[in-house]
């Protein structure tokens, strides 16, 4: 079990806090923190390239002229691919490009992205973050002191101060413990947990029966 020292918002030490070897301990696979990777990065693509076909255009009903005896082309509607103006043939529609992948696999991911922070050493736990009041150079203070660049902040959803202070601050991400995931851990350059958040993360991510399983199908 991992000793971790405890850093107050002033980069001074407050003590210790064991993290859970299933959780802060668990051996790094590429091929699963790749997947999940990439799940996470194709889910947040728009698909919203259009275009339109002759299902979705007006018009098109009649037929433009006769069949025979104008000495034009034959025509069966205004909207054809082929007119100008007309529809588009086999044009790229919205799409998602989201695929599945099983929570289990997903929350291993995650115990990885974690375990991998501890072992480079890029792991930091702080006791709290207190600010009078929501204002960038507040949080900026105290991200001078802790030397925090391009860092995951995890807090409780409550700290309101905290989360408004550090929304605009370049580099500087902060997530609740229930959206933690392994693309923004592994994002970012160092991870910082507030103490709070430890036993909330620690709960969520605990193995359960059936993850051994997924990890060995994987």
């Amino acid at each position: 079990m991992a000793q971790v020292t405890v850093f107050d918002q002033d980069n001074n030490e407050a003590g210790s806090v064991s993290l859970a070897p299933e959780v802060f301990e668990v051996q790094a696979r590429p091929e699963i923190l790749n997947l999940v990777v990439r799940a996470y990065r194709a889910a947040l693509r728009s698909g919203c390239h259009s275009t339109l076909n002759r299902a979705r255009m007006k018009g098109g009903g009649n037929k433009p002229w006769r069949q025979k005896g104008t000495g034009r082309a034959r025509s069966g509607s205004n909207i054809s691919p082929v007119w100008t103006g007309g529809a588009v043939a086999f044009g790229p529609t919205p799409r998602d490009y989201g695929f599945k992948v099983n929570k289990k696999v997903r929350r291993l991911a995650l115990r990885m992205a974690l375990s991998s922070r501890l072992a480079a050493q890029r792991l930091t736990v702080l006791r709290d973050i207190v600010l009078p009041e929501a204002r960038t150079k507040h949080f900026t203070a105290v991200q001078k002191a802790l030397g925090l660049e391009k860092s995951l902040l995890v807090a409780p959803a409550e700290a309101h101060n905290l989360v408004l202070s550090a929304r605009n601050v370049p580099g500087v991400t902060v997530l609740p413990p229930e959206r933690l995931n392994a693309y923004e851990v592994l994002r970012h350059r160092r991870l910082v947990l507030l103490e709070s958040v430890l036993e909330p993360v620690t709960a969520r991510l605990a193995p359960r029966a059936d993850d051994t399983d997924a990890a060995n199908a994987e």
